[in-house]
């Protein structure tokens, strides 16, 4: 049954990034063909936006070294989106040559894990990424900026809200299109993503620009994507079949599942587009190939209630 909610969008993008965030964090390589069935299933499950890969040095993301082999033989669906994620110049260049049409850089809110992520500090991470962002609004791509440990960090604790603002302010200013708040050791509460909303409000940045990114470490993604919902947020991040973490951060779970989000936001009447059973199938077809079961409660749910019927 839908029963809606007021104060809630009437649409929502579900930003899949289980092919690139999820399939980073595998211990082994999945074949290629696998990678380009799994994008192609998520994209006749309904999905609009699908990033399919990343242009990182396969030595630092050795799953993802596959990334132009991928994309050279992936039937793109008409109508989806497939941005990929680009460390710098060297990783555009290499996604320009792939046709790439959308990008993503990854940056830190935090000093430690902009060390340990990009070796960098932050303010040399956003001097890397500016010609990076220069070059690719001026070829006509749009640039979204992950910005992780927005609400809590492993090594420095409570990460305050003002030191979110002025990274992320900083990366829009740079000419990043979109902005994605991450909650990469999922600490964050429904409290603290609505102060930290509002302060980007407050500081001028629109709700349209902004996505959220929650991990279900502590079991609150739900929680948070109603409560940044609630902001004017229409873009959420989310992972089929729950798959993922952060391969620099070993207290990060899982990301949140897409199967999980769309449930919800069904329940709510809030339109996405996607089909939860066919997702959910897809993600079990995943699940196979990685021989361990979906995270997802959805996609058990739903896995038991087929076998039921059977």
């Amino acid at each position: 049954m839908r029963v809606p909610l007021d104060g809630l969008p009437a649409k929502v993008t579900v930003y899949e990034v289980g092919a690139r965030d999820g399939l980073q964090n595998e211990s082994a390589v999945v074949p290629v063909e696998v990678k380009r069935e799994f994008i192609t299933r998520l994209a006749g499950a309904g999905l609009r936006v699908i990033e399919a890969t990343s242009f990182v040095h396969p030595k630092w993301v050795p799953q993802l070294a596959d990334a132009a082999e991928l994309l050279g033989g992936l039937e793109r669906a008409a109508g989806v989106r497939y941005p990929v994620l680009v460390p710098n110049e060297r990783g555009l260049d290499r996604a320009l040559d792939a046709g790439v049409t959308e990008i993503a850089i990854f940056g830190s809110a935090t000093e430690t894990f902009a060390r340990r992520n990009l070796n960098r500090t932050v303010d040399e991470s956003v001097e890397m990424f500016a010609p990076v962002v220069e070059r690719a609004r001026a070829g006509g791509l749009d640039v979204r900026a992950y910005v992780s440990m927005c609400f809590g960090d492993p090594w420095e604790g409570d990460v305050p809200i003002e030191q979110v603002v002025s990274v992320a302010t900083r990366l829009l200013d740079l000419g990043c299109t979109e902005l994605s708040l991450g909650d990469t050791i999922g600490v964050a509460t429904p409290g603290h993503v609505t102060a930290l909303i509002g302060a980007l409000l407050e500081s001028g940045v629109d709700a349209g620009r902004l996505a959220v990114h929650f991990h279900d470490t502590y079991g609150q993604a739900l929680a948070n994507t109603l409560a940044a919902l609630r902001c004017g947020v229409t873009i959420v991040d989310a992972s089929a079949g729950g798959l993922g973490g952060c391969p620099y951060a070993k207290s990060a779970t899982g990301n949140l599942a897409t199967e999980d989000l769309v449930w919800m936001l069904d329940g709510l009447g809030i339109e996405t587009g996607v089909d939860v059973h066919r997702l959910a199938e897809t993600s079990l077809w995943m699940a196979e190939r990685l021989g361990r079961p979906s995270p997802s409660r959805v996609v058990q749910a739903l896995s038991r209630e087929q076998g039921s019927d059977q």
